[in-house]
């Protein structure tokens, strides 16, 4: 290791601030029910920089390339008529007395002068390794008080940061229990200040079937769906997935690391089973 990665790394241990080893496991209900350890992948350096590129990789992966016929605007008989006839030098369309001008891009019906092609690179390449490291680093910040607090979230009556319930909750069926359950953990006002800041979208994507938007409120990682995905589907702003589906986006929206997460035992103990992300 050279004395540059030496001193990157000495830096990196010193600025992360400290996460404990071991949490509470909270019930339903709020009340503490045992403890266990958190697995190698909560201390994991924050690299917002890192995180970053990753979201950025995730969003332009989504973008359909597009680009323009290469004859577009240019299958038309205009040409210019030359000079001597009082008429600007423009290619003209063939067949009328004062025909109208076509083809040139400063025209009136004109081809586009620099349209969209299908060569433009879109989708930012980020290496396995990095993207790995980059969720690791994200689920770290989820540790963090004072990342996810300066998030927006509103945590003054979350009992403990990283929140960790037991399994019980993948099993919710309807939204009101998600909603009792939101409400004994201290969940439930950030969910709220998720429903009071829904706006109409600036421009023209309120006419393309996304009107709203909408911030970002609890992520709830499970280790495997037994019905809370439909039940808190519907609440604004909470998304559940299940930990082997984890990536920087989810954990890190718009690439601001420290998202409030409600994690379970079982997605827990799968991160340390798998050794995923690692």
């Amino acid at each position: 290791m050279s004395l540059e990665a030496s001193i990157q790394r000495l830096i990196n241990i010193l600025t992360t601030p400290p996460v404990p080893r071991v949490v509470k496991v909270f019930d339903l209900s709020g009340n503490p029910v045992k403890e266990m350890e958190l697995p190698p992948q909560f201390f994991t350096p924050i690299r917002i920089d890192v995180i970053r590129r990753a979201v950025l990789s995730i969003q332009t992966a989504r973008k359909q390339p597009q680009g323009r016929d290469p004859m577009a605007g240019k299958r038309t008989t205009a040409m210019s008529f030359g000079v001597g006839l009082g008429l600007a030098r423009l290619p003209r369309i063939k067949g009328h007395l004062w025909p109208r001008a076509a083809f040139a891009p400063n025209t009136v019906g004109g081809r586009r002068a620099h349209p969209p092609t299908t060569m433009k690179k879109i989708h930012e390449e980020i290496n396995k390794k990095e993207k790995r490291f980059a969720t690791r680093s994200a689920i770290a910040a989820t540790a963090v008080l004072d990342l996810v607090k300066a998030r927006g979230h509103r945590v003054d009556k979350v009992p403990q940061i990283p929140l960790v319930v037991t399994n019980d909750i993948e099993a919710l069926a309807t939204t009101s229990q998600v909603k009792y359950v939101f409400k004994t953990l201290g969940l439930w006002d950030d969910v709220e200040r998720a429903h009071d800041r829904i706006r109409i979208r600036a421009g023209k994507g309120k006419m393309r079937g996304r009107r709203y938007t909408c911030p970002r409120s609890v992520l709830v990682v499970i280790g495997q769906d037994r019905g809370i995905v439909r039940a808190a589907r519907n609440l604004p702003g909470v998304d559940v997935v299940e930990v082997k589906l984890l990536n920087a986006e989810l954990l890190a929206p718009g690439g601001v690391p420290g998202r409030l997460t409600l994690w379970t035992e079982s997605a827990l103990e799968t991160l340390r089973r798998e050794n995923l992300f690692m």
